[in-house]
């Protein structure tokens, strides 16, 4: 898996760029290919939620694959935390949190039958807490980075991508449980409640529910019950 950002497509506003490289996935654009923004309309996240992000101040990115591990949102979690810094922590499936405040999110699409996948990720570059609603304001934070940053994050996670997306499962998960946000937290998901227990090989969340019974959750939203 290699030439990642090859060949790129950069606009300057678009409703989302996970819908843009869908779109030039299914007219056979090639393994790597990447679609940036400086400004989206419509991105989303996770279960259809609105992206945030003024202009020039997230970098938002999707990228085309033709060959893909099968950890891909995890490995890309792991990418994107290691570029966040050495305090950033997972918050599985792939939400990255720094501080407690979510900084960045991925968001995985495709047709696997078809042979592609789209990899999107939204990075809170250079927003401040003024540059977001006050309901999010204890939710969601930056990397305090300037915003002539957002194309040397880029480049530098790419270089990052390239390698976590190509590595051993048995490396992502090492990595992934460095980081694990979860480990020994409450949480909620589904109207159940539990304590989250690691991550297992198949890269599934381990909870010992307040039901008495082990949990492995293979995907789904999942909330740290503070």
């Amino acid at each position: 898996m290699s030439g990642l950002g090859r060949p790129r497509l950069h606009l300057r506003a678009t409703d989302s760029t996970n819908r843009r490289a869908r779109e030039l996935a299914a007219t056979e654009a090639p393994h790597g290919t990447l679609v940036t923004a400086w400004e989206q309309t419509a991105g989303r996240g996770r279960q259809g939620r609105h992206w945030v992000a003024p202009a020039g101040r997230a970098l938002l990115m999707s990228l085309v694959l033709r060959s893909w591990t099968r950890l891909l949102p995890l490995a890309a979690g792991v990418a994107v935390a290691e570029e966040a810094g050495s305090d950033a922590l997972v918050k599985w499936p792939n939400d990255v949190l720094v501080d407690g405040r979510k900084v960045a999110g991925i968001l995985v699409e495709g047709q696997p039958a078809s042979g592609w996948m789209v990899l999107g990720i939204g990075v809170n570059v250079a927003l401040t807490a003024d540059d977001l609603p006050p309901e999010l304001r204890e939710r969601a934070g930056g990397l305090g980075r300037a915003p002539e940053t957002v194309q040397s994050t880029l480049d530098s996670l790419l270089a990052r991508l390239e390698r976590w997306l190509t590595a051993s499962d048995e490396q992502t998960l090492d990595a992934l449980r460095a980081r694990d946000a979860l480990a020994g937290r409450e949480i909620r998901w589904a109207e159940r409640t539990g304590r989250a227990e690691g991550i297992d090989a198949g890269g599934r969340l381990l909870v010992n529910g307040s039901d008495g019974e082990r949990h492995a959750l293979d995907a789904g939203e999942v909330h740290l019950t503070y």
